[in-house]
């Protein structure tokens, strides 16, 4: 499934949040990250941000889910700073 995760959370676990993100999915924007993921592999960043993350704090995760991104327009206004490169 391709999906996009965003990040918001104190910036003690700023840090940590970015790279964990980062070993799961493409980093493109501040705390903005996309990319094809397994659901395995997303339930197990689930788990792994909920460790660092203080949920009672305002700390957040938010995913959207699509099935492929061909069903997802993307529209980029300005520069995008970090192209993906969907060559693996």
């Amino acid at each position: 499934m391709y999906v996009i995760a965003v990040y918001d959370v104190d910036q003690k676990r700023c840090g940590k949040m970015l790279k964990l993100c980062r070993s799961y999915l493409h980093h493109i924007q501040n705390s903005v990250f996309e990319g094809e993921i397994t659901e395995a592999r997303l339930e197990e960043l689930k788990i792994r941000a909920k460790k660092i993350m203080n949920e009672e704090d305002e700390d957040s995760l938010i995913i959207f889910k699509s099935r492929n991104e061909k069903w997802l327009d993307k529209e980029i206004v300005g520069t995008e700073k970090r192209p993906v490169d969907n060559v693996l």
